[in-house]
């Protein structure tokens, strides 16, 4: 079974994946490889981040890799907070923080419109290969649901009725 590594600190993302592809490849994670290095990410594009992490990886430990980097984009914030979505409040990573910021910017809008981009950024046998998913949705004026990360409680995907925080993995 091929092995390859998820360059993510992100707890949740890993299992996400991992439960995704169970069984086709092994999924190993940074601390698996031993890092423990803060990874930058400075592009202003989600491709730039997935592959700057990406070829962090493949340069300093010699793995093949893959690396993603996801933004949600508000229609009615022109796109916000996109790249900047798990500092969009600031401070890195406060989900909290985030999401209130969000709900304050939309509370006057009637637009709701947003999607989830995800980029993921694949470094294996000396090529780099890019692949892009997106999920329409809205963002909704209350958490709602227990699981998922991010904004995951504020997002109900185009479908469905529950957020991604209501409906979890399956």
């Amino acid at each position: 079974m091929k092995t390859i590594v998820f360059a993510t600190n992100n707890a949740h993302k890993l299992e996400e994946v991992r439960a995704i592809i169970s069984g086709k490849i092994n999924i190993v994670s940074l601390s698996d490889i031993g890092c423990h290095d803060d990874i930058p990410e400075t592009s202003d594009t989600l491709e730039g981040n997935a592959l700057q992490k990406a070829d962090y990886i493949k340069e300093h430990f010699g793995y093949d890799c893959f690396a993603d980097d996801t933004g949600l984009e508000v229609e009615a914030l022109n796109g916000e907070p996109g790249v900047h979505s798990a500092r969009y409040a600031g401070n890195a990573h406060d989900s909290d923080a985030n999401i209130e910021k969000l709900l304050r910017a939309l509370a006057d809008k009637q637009n709701k419109k947003a999607r989830f981009r995800t980029v993921i950024a694949l470094i294996i046998n000396g090529q780099e290969l890019f692949f892009e998913g997106i999920v329409e949705g809205r963002i909704i004026g209350e958490r709602r649901g227990e699981g998922g990360f991010g904004y995951d409680s504020v997002f109900i995907p185009d479908g469905f009725n529950e957020t991604f925080a209501e409906l979890g993995m399956d």
